[in-house]
């Protein structure tokens, strides 16, 4: 795709969205040991992409990796289908920090809401004493739409996607 071809921040804004009401469930990216590990979660978004959360136990390994290390990267991908070419898929990756999102803190019911509209199921476990939100404060974003549709944003402009040149670092 030519650099005039590249669409505009709002096209690409709502290719985010879409892919992101289709797609519930990503893969956190905790470091363990220093080294990358990667956990299959579901999500819901806050306010465009620079907040995610996640419900998760505190029993697993990933909580245990976020108490030592709040970085981490959250991975989106539409599944691969047969006739569909893998490298095209549309994905995203996002980085940033994690916090322990508190019961009592300001917003957590309305993220809560918001878990629970998306994930009725797991109703049973905002009862358990192990599991906790927890945000996902998100600073960059690369999302691909296809070949040669590469775009990245900040947390600074989050409503400002870039189309990546090869000249420009973010892959």
């Amino acid at each position: 795709m030519a650099m005039s071809d590249a669409m505009s921040s709002e096209e690409v804004q709502a290719a985010w969205a879409k892919l992101t009401e289709e797609i519930r469930t990503g893969v956190l990216l905790t470091l363990r040991n220093g080294r990358p590990f990667g956990s299959h979660v579901p999500y819901v978004f806050g306010e465009h992409w620079t907040s995610a959360y996640i419900h998760v136990s505190r029993l697993a390994l990933h909580t245990e990796h976020l108490l030592r290390d709040p970085r981490v990267g959250l991975f989106v991908s539409e599944p691969d289908r047969p006739g569909k070419n893998p490298l095209a898929l549309r994905r995203m990756n996002l980085q940033g920090e994690a916090s322990l999102l508190d019961v009592g803190a300001p917003g957590y019911l309305a993220v809560k809401e918001r878990y629970l509209a998306r994930f009725p199921q797991s109703a049973m476990m905002f009862g358990f004493a192990d599991f906790a939100l927890w945000e996902l404060r998100l600073q960059d974003a690369h999302l691909v739409l296809g070949f040669g549709q590469a775009y990245l944003s900040n947390a600074t402009a989050p409503l400002e996607w870039l189309h990546q040149r090869p000249d420009q670092k973010g892959g």
